[in-house]
């Protein structure tokens, strides 16, 4: 299932070329994955109160055309797969259904003493119910 957020290109957002500087684009996934997690249901406030937290572990992006000051967004997040402390998503930012970014995360479950902590029964049901 794939999760939909929306947002608008700031000016704060671009550089000096008035495209948005490569490092947002990478802020716009992070805003996205945790709109993913609050619409799966994952409360990442009470994960933190109970020391846990979701760290991304490695992103494979590829930046395949620019996107401007005031363009509307879509980041699309798609669960792929899951395994003992991680799993994996796809992630893609388009502007009028047109690529501009895509990336590959996998995303792992720590605990306080930033080790992997295999993820619950509880959160596998929340991550991979559609």
């Amino acid at each position: 299932m794939t999760l939909h957020y929306s947002m608008r290109v700031n000016y704060e957002d671009t550089d000096f070329s008035g495209f948005v500087y490569h490092a947002n684009y990478l802020k716009f996934c992070e805003r996205a994955r945790s709109d993913y997690l609050r619409q799966k249901g994952v409360d990442q406030k009470a994960m933190f109160a109970n020391g846990d937290a979701f760290v991304v572990r490695r992103m494979d992006c590829n930046f395949l055309a620019p996107a401007r000051f005031e363009d509307e967004l879509t980041v699309e997040t798609e669960f792929k797969e899951m395994a003992g402390a991680r799993f994996e998503l796809f992630q893609a930012i388009k502007c009028v259904k047109v690529d501009l970014f895509t990336a590959s995360v996998t995303v792992v479950l720590i605990s306080t003493n930033g080790r992997p902590k295999r993820i619950s029964q509880s959160l596998v049901a929340a991550l991979t119910f559609p």
